[in-house]
């Protein structure tokens, strides 16, 4: 057991077992303040469990998930979110027929309640941190046109901004990139870095390349448990990565 505290995020001893079938077995994994994480496996390796029983969405079995020292085994979903734990699934979830300003405002936290947002005006401080938010993904352009019109890769970018409005301090992202163009990924990649600064941000990935530019510390699973754990040139080199995955 790790006695450090700094962790943004400690999983220790994480099972989780559906009908007997250990989907993540005795898993630890750590990942530091300001860290970019990378988590590859193949298919069925168990990725998006973890990041599901992270979030609230599966109960484990046994183990610990401890955010910035609290422990969220026990909290139900909405208040991992409340705690500060944002996560963006595959395909994005954006209201097609607001304007990208208002997916971005429908997101600001106010008071986290629905009467709240009912009874909210539009401040100035929203209106400023929307558009620092729309700078940071690349649509302070586009802050009028409904968020229905835009490119694929933007979709993802406003639903990561809608993320960001809240103020996460650990990001979770699912297959950030997978159906981006070239030049997307490339702006993806420049966005996670900058994102990065001020958050943790745990990220879910197949493309190899993308993860080359982004990741800080990588971690392979593989049948629910880590076969390696390091940066991307010591993952890459270790021969039982290349054999389960790099191989294929």
């Amino acid at each position: 057991m790790s006695a450090n505290t700094d962790f943004t995020l400690a999983i220790e001893e994480l099972t989780v077992s559906f009908d007997g079938f250990k989907a993540v077995n005795d898993l630890n994994l750590y990942v530091d303040k300001n860290e970019l994480h990378v988590v590859i496996g193949p298919n069925g390796a168990g990725k998006t469990t973890v990041l599901d029983l992270i979030c609230g969405k599966t109960k484990a079995t046994s183990g610990s998930i401890k955010f910035l020292n609290k422990e969220l085994t026990t909290m139900p979903e909405h208040k991992i979110v409340r705690a500060g734990v944002g996560r963006k699934f595959q395909t994005p979830s954006i209201y097609e027929n607001l304007s990208v300003f208002e997916n971005l405002e429908v997101s600001y936290p106010y008071g986290r309640s629905v009467l709240g947002s009912l009874l909210f005006k539009r401040t100035e401080k929203v209106e400023r941190k929307i558009i620092k938010i729309a700078q940071d993904i690349m649509l302070e352009d586009s802050l009028d046109m409904p968020a229905g019109l835009l490119s694929h890769g933007q979709k993802q970018w406003l639903e990561i901004g809608m993320l960001l409005i809240q103020d996460p301090q650990l990001l979770m992202l699912d297959e950030p990139v997978a159906g981006m163009s070239v030049k997307e990924r490339e702006q993806t990649a420049e966005l996670l870095n900058k994102i990065s600064k001020g958050r943790s941000v745990l990220v879910i990935e197949h493309d190899m390349d993308f993860v080359e530019r982004i990741a800080d510390k990588v971690t392979v699973l593989h049948q629910g448990k880590i076969l390696a754990a390091g940066d991307m040139k010591k993952v890459q080199n270790d021969p039982k990565v290349i054999e389960v995955y790099l191989g294929h």
